[in-house]
């Protein structure tokens, strides 16, 4: 067989479902090995959707999602999703074309050093120079981008596509996930929890990858000691668990941060860096820290645990609730600061002015959706009023672009949720401007006949850029664009669209499109008058409580 022949066997034998791409070129030798194959190729109408798509993939079933380009332009257009899935910590492995080998020694059409180029995105890259090599690469591919979780890149160039070769996969063979943590430690932990006077829990992005949420629901449940989650972590203890204080990441001084403020020791579980930095919770390097993940920790002045439970986090948890033998009360302060956050949304659930707030947006859509259905969130201005305020409760069922914190991560997103998840309802909230950078796959979703709601915060401008430069410079410059007719656009693509004209409209609309099924863009104008507001709020003393 050929060399793309055996790529594909070697494909379908780490379990791959989908590759989501554009066919090239350099790429039609492994294009037509998947017709002969059960992996579904799914065309996109942008290399970074695909990349989008395989990152959301990732994310959902904890097993690497699979892109696809060609050399040049189809290859650095993959660059922005994988770069996305690396921070975030999605198993992704992108595929790339190339020229023949015999080209790339010398300026080339279409020729860039792209396995160069991929290096400051992946944990592991590699070019394939024989097609004997086919069967190590790609399962030391897949093996990364799973243990060390992030991107990884193989680059096939045409030639090597095409020559024969006798190889076949590797045997896959399955190992006992052994962690041995060590009882001298784990006892450790949980006298310093015990003695501590205000000990907390910050729940990051790990606890999903780790499948350990119910772990630390137990053992949240089984010691009452309080938890905050990270914009990624969200789910992780459910929002209406009593000892959910809420959820951080804005940098302004937000309630949340009380708490912080008040705690002696931190618990981080499955906690990144990337995903909040620490010197914004711990800016005076006082507090002890317990860090267990899967990882070492980096090196951060802020970030110099007293504690490390390295290893799985499931069975740290579990061990660390065997060592505890005290149940703590919650301390009122920080019943202040669950309330806080709670009231922020609950506050608005009959506010009826127009353009809508933020606030009452969120607050309809968590009225709209079950528990375990998904939400996916773009970037801007939206997604701190996601991150803060949208009640999650069940694990890995918000969606957020944080790492990066990528514009256009949505919509791709949404089209990998529904054909992954296609019993649960999934909503996107996107900004104007993210909506439009990768508007071009709406195409690529009616196509394949997802059912989604995309809600568009409409403003006609940049809004979290505008937030920014108010707070910064008081003005604002560069920020402001017109907008095309969403409802037009989105039935020229064959997709349903809604004009929200008062905010009555917003709850039943989307009720009727989640039941009717199919892609449906609401396009609802959005009073952002309301992020200036916040920051005002929130510059004043919240922690005297």
């Amino acid at each position: 067989m050929k060399g793309s022949d055996l790529f594909v066997k070697c494909l379908e034998n780490e379990g791959v479902e989908y590759i989501f791409g554009v066919p090239g070129e350099e790429t039609i030798d492994l294009t037509d090995s998947l017709l002969r194959s059960r992996i579904k190729f799914i065309p996109t109408r942008h290399e970074q959707s695909a990349a989008f798509m395989a990152d959301v993939y990732g994310r959902i079933t904890h097993r690497p999602g699979v892109c696809l380009a060609t050399l040049g332009p189809g290859a650095t257009n993959l660059i922005t999703g994988v770069a996305d899935a690396q921070l975030d910590r999605a198993p992704l492995v992108a595929i790339t074309g190339q020229s023949a080998l015999e080209k790339t020694h010398k300026e080339s059409h279409q020729y860039i050093d792209i396995v160069t180029a991929f290096k400051q995105f992946t944990t592991w890259n590699s070019k394939v120079m024989k097609p004997d090599f086919i069967p190590e690469i790609v399962h030391k591919a897949f093996e990364i981008a799973m243990d060390r979780p992030g991107a990884t890149h193989i680059e096939l160039p045409e030639d090597v596509a095409k020559v024969e070769t006798t190889k076949e996969p590797i045997s896959k063979k399955t190992y006992p996930h052994i962690s041995l943590l060590d009882e001298r430690e784990l006892k450790k932990a949980a006298d310093m929890i015990k003695e501590s006077s205000m000990p907390i829990i910050l729940a990051g992005n790990g606890i999903f990858r780790e499948e350990a949420s119910t772990e630390l629901r137990i053992l949240v449940e089984f010691t009452g000691v309080p938890v905050v989650t990270t914009f990624m972590g969200k789910g992780a203890v459910a929002a209406d668990d009593e000892h959910y204080l809420g959820s951080m990441g804005i940098k302004d001084h937000d309630h949340i941060m009380c708490g912080f403020e008040m705690a002696d020791l931190v618990i981080c579980i499955g906690y990144d860096y990337v995903e909040y930095s620490p010197k914004f919770w711990n800016p005076e390097k006082s507090k002890k820290i317990i860090h267990i993940h899967t990882d070492h920790p980096e090196i951060d002045e802020s970030y110099m645990p007293d504690i490390l439970l390295i290893g799985s986090i499931k069975q740290a948890l579990f061990s660390l609730r065997q060592q505890c033998d005290f149940k703590m009360e919650m301390p009122p302060r920080f019943s202040k600061v669950r309330s806080r956050m709670k009231a922020e949304i609950e506050d608005y659930r009959d506010d009826l002015s127009f353009p809508m707030k933020p606030q009452k947006i969120i607050y309809d859509v968590r009225e709209s959706i079950d528990r375990g259905d998904l939400l996916i969130s773009d970037v801007g201005a939206h997604k701190l009023w996601v991150g803060r305020l949208f009640p999650a409760y069940e694990p890995n069922t918000v969606f957020i672009s944080n790492g990066l914190a990528t514009m256009g991560f949505a919509l791709p997103g949404a089209i990998a949720a529904s054909l992954i998840k296609p019993e649960k309802k999934v909503v996107v909230i996107a900004g104007d401007g993210g909506f439009l950078m990768n508007l071009q796959d709406l195409e690529t979703a009616v196509r394949l006949e997802c059912n989604f709601v995309v809600i568009i915060f409409n403003d006609s401008k940049y809004g979290l850029i505008e937030w920014h430069e108010k707070k910064t410079f008081n003005e604002t410059i560069g920020i402001d664009f017109t907008n095309p007719d969403f409802v037009m656009l989105a039935q020229s693509f064959g997709a349903n669209g809604v004009k929200i004209e008062r905010a009555e409209e917003l709850k039943p609309k989307l009720a009727e499109a989640l039941n009717a099924g199919g892609v449906w863009l609401l396009d609802v104008p959005v009073d952002y008058s309301e992020n200036i507001k916040l920051t005002d709020k929130l510059k004043n003393n919240f922690c005297e409580i």
